[in-house]
């Protein structure tokens, strides 16, 4: 089997795991939230600036995570993607009645999986003892993705990998401890 059949039985058979989830008004409301809450990093800025409220010890993590997601962003989006131009998958506006924003860009790789990533490794970072909740906040993103069909799982795997070699690169380049 070639390497873009394994991708596409994979992709099936995440997304029929996921099938069972998708139409429950709990977990289409943590999905389609968390999904919504990560557009444009949206969520992960807020949090950013919340832990640097909270830990003005921490303005430097704080500067060093939005400058990463700026530049997560361009990578990802703006040279990345239009590379692969892969289609996102098709039967997206059959998953529920709430509908998320269908990004224009291509669906390869996910850049709410990667930043979500990136987000997770430089919040670590910065507040150590509250990684299981920026680690489950990455994942509940990254699967929301798939939940919602605005991404296939490998999309979402290789935003995740690409995020996990930005967000260890910036602590590398700027180390702050």
């Amino acid at each position: 089997m070639k390497l873009p059949d394994l991708v596409d039985v994979l992709d099936r058979r995440v997304d029929v795991a996921f099938g069972p989830l998708r139409g429950r008004a709990s977990t289409d409301r943590v999905a389609y939230l968390a999904s919504e809450l990560a557009d444009f990093s949206v969520g992960w800025h807020l949090t950013n600036v919340v832990v640097a409220l909270i830990r003005p010890d921490r303005e430097l993590h704080a500067l060093r995570m939005a400058a990463t997601l700026g530049a997560e962003s361009l990578l990802v989006n703006g040279l990345i993607k239009p590379m692969f131009k892969r289609e996102r998958p098709d039967d997206w506006e059959q998953v529920a009645s709430v509908q998320v924003r269908r990004p224009k860009t291509a669906s390869f790789p996910s850049g709410h999986a990667s930043s979500a990533v990136v987000a997770a490794i430089l919040l670590t970072d910065a507040v150590p003892s509250l990684r299981p909740l920026w680690c489950t906040a990455a994942a509940v993103v990254g699967g929301s993705r798939i939940y919602t069909r605005m991404h296939h799982a490998s999309d979402v795997l290789a935003g995740a990998a690409l995020g996990a070699v930005i967000g260890m690169a910036a602590k590398r380049l700027v180390p702050l401890h």
